[in-house]
């Protein structure tokens, strides 16, 4: 017989899960309706990147400390708990706090800690899962699902209250996600606890990193960067494709629906996490993900019909999900669990210098080619594929298979 329903609610995955279920929803709040709510307030499109901006060029500074603050703590929960309930009180003062510089700086508090604490759970649940046997992707699908759900249902209130309701949502989701932080189990083992960060029976393996300094090494760098230029090519997709797409006649809902499509296909990779990551290397998933993304932008870049954009949509299966499981796979590979969450906030700092230039590039190449820009991002994932292959040139991935 299977455990009694109160024990499997108060399991660490469960509450792991659950808390993945709230991790994103101020961005499935603020993704569509931030820029709705600014422009109701006087504020201009260009005055609107440079709020969207700010948090990312924030969180290049701090990422790498935070990462660090956390794999020192005696737990990963302890920074999570701590950004969480950080980042529910901001929203609140932009009730009364509207004016451009007050946004730019309630805005930035609200994402800072939203974004510096995403990599180190990331980071902990997945040691968790490895360390336990549990099922890593089963727990990380309700981040998805949390999105997409929330996504909808923001629609629905703003829809019938129009664009005041957005900061009342944004409190609300930010307030649940500390609460269900506060649900939290301890990620490490007990006996783990007082281990010294670098201890003297290092990993056997000695291409695992123990120290920050060691993940330079250029086939490891490689991986890191390729994978960045891939999350970066979406950057065309996530800023201007609702705007191309309206400008080709495209209906709203089709639009909405076109949007749907990607994280419900995300949630696929996700469930099958176990079965994906046994069967193929971490960087042969990264560069699946890779070449997804040139052939999907590629076709972007054509402006086919309504059909066919849904199936280039599904491939957000590919450049988003089975990349997001090798990369995160990949770096719990080559790295001791002592700089778990510096590691995958070093990748998370690679990869916002890349978002940054990608969305001040894109922002330019939009606007003089239109849809011709998706050639640019097809690009970029290329590139991205070439780099991970120079990896597995220099370091055959069945070493990998052996840590």
């Amino acid at each position: 017989m299977g455990l009694p329903l109160a024990a499997r609610l108060g399991s660490p995955a469960v509450r792991t899960g659950l808390f993945y279920a709230t991790l994103f929803t101020s961005g499935a709040v603020s993704n569509p309706f931030l820029p709705i709510w600014l422009s109701e307030r006087g504020i201009g499109t260009a005055e609107i990147g440079v709020i969207n901006a700010a948090p990312i060029f924030a969180m290049i500074v701090i990422n790498l400390i935070v990462g660090r603050l956390a794999d020192r703590a005696s737990d990963w929960r302890t920074v999570i708990v701590i950004g969480s309930i950080l980042a529910a009180i901001p929203p609140i003062f932009l009730l009364f706090m509207d004016s451009y510089v007050a946004v730019i700086i309630l805005w930035t508090l609200v994402i800072v800690p939203f974004q510096a604490i995403a990599p180190v759970v990331d980071a902990a649940a997945y040691r968790m899962a490895r360390r336990t046997g549990m099922d890593f992707g089963a727990i990380r699908v309700w981040g998805t699902i949390g999105f997409v759900v929330v996504t909808l249902l923001a629609g629905v209130v703003l829809d019938r209250l129009g664009p005041q309701a957005f900061i009342p949502l944004l409190i609300a989701v930010s307030v649940i996600r500390a609460l269900m932080s506060l649900g939290l189990p301890l990620f490490r083992a007990p006996d783990e606890y007082m281990r010294p960060m670098h201890p003297i029976d290092a990993p056997i393996n000695p291409l695992i990193a123990i120290r920050l300094g060691q993940m330079w090494r250029p086939w490891f760098l490689l991986t890191l960067i390729g994978a960045s230029l891939l999350h970066g090519s979406h950057m065309m997709q996530m800023g201007f494709g609702a705007l191309i797409w309206a400008e080709e006649g495209i209906p709203g809902w089709v639009i909405g629906i076109l949007w749907a499509v990607a994280p419900t296909a995300e949630i696929l990779a996700m469930v099958f996490f176990e079965r994906i990551t046994k069967r193929f290397a971490a960087r042969h998933l990264i560069l699946l993900g890779c070449i997804a993304g040139a052939i999907r932008w590629w076709g972007f870049a054509l402006e086919p019909d309504i059909w066919v954009l849904v199936l280039l949509q599904t491939l957000h299966l590919a450049t988003v999900g089975l990349t997001f499981l090798g990369i995160t796979n990949f770096i719990a590979n080559w790295t001791s669990e002592d700089i778990a969450a510096e590691a995958q906030s070093f990748f998370v700092m690679i990869r916002q210098v890349i978002t940054v230039v990608a969305l001040l590039g894109f922002g330019f190449l939009a606007g003089s080619l239109g849809a011709g820009a998706f050639y640019v991002a097809s690009i970029m994932s290329g590139v991205g594929a070439v780099m991970v292959l120079a990896s597995l040139f220099i370091m055959n991935p069945k070493k990998e298979a052996t840590t």
